[in-house]
């Protein structure tokens, strides 16, 4: 009888643990979203820090830390990304600088990405990023550097 005690007192323990670590990840979860769909891979995160502290971000540095509602879609075969997300005050993007757009068409695609939207824009952030702001939405390309079969 005490066995069986123990071993019920054991079993609920494991599932009371793995409860706790299911409703953890629930949480991360939703600050961290990620999706991978052939060689493409989307990540979403709430903020730009959060986006950062990834231990696999890909996030540029130069996003700020108080960027909202990040979207990024990521080459997972080469270099070519891209991202959007929001910014109260779009001055805080002092890593950008004035340029001609982009040459190179993205071949990246999202819902949230508009059709050509590279070759709108109008300031270099970064060395390679290729950005252009609207209102208080930014996008964001950087072209494949790398050979694509």
């Amino acid at each position: 009888m005490i066995h069986s005690k123990t071993a019920r007192y054991a079993a609920a323990l494991v599932i009371g643990v793995a409860a706790v670590a299911l409703v953890g990840c629930g949480s991360i979860g939703s600050l961290i979203q990620q999706k991978r769909n052939g060689h493409v891979e989307t990540v979403h995160y709430a903020t730009g820090a959060i986006g950062k502290s990834n231990q696999n971000a890909r996030l540029p540095s130069w996003v700020p830390d108080q960027a909202s509602s990040v979207s990024e879609a990521i080459r997972t075969t080469g270099s070519e990304r891209i991202l959007r997300f929001t910014l109260s005050d779009p001055k805080t993007l002092t890593a950008c600088r004035p340029a001609s757009a982009s040459r190179t068409k993205a071949t990246l695609t999202a819902s949230w990405w508009p059709s050509g939207q590279e070759s709108k824009t109008d300031q270099l952030c970064g060395t390679d990023w290729y950005v252009l702001v609207q209102a208080t939405t930014v996008y964001a390309y950087r072209p494949e550097t790398l050979p694509q079969p």
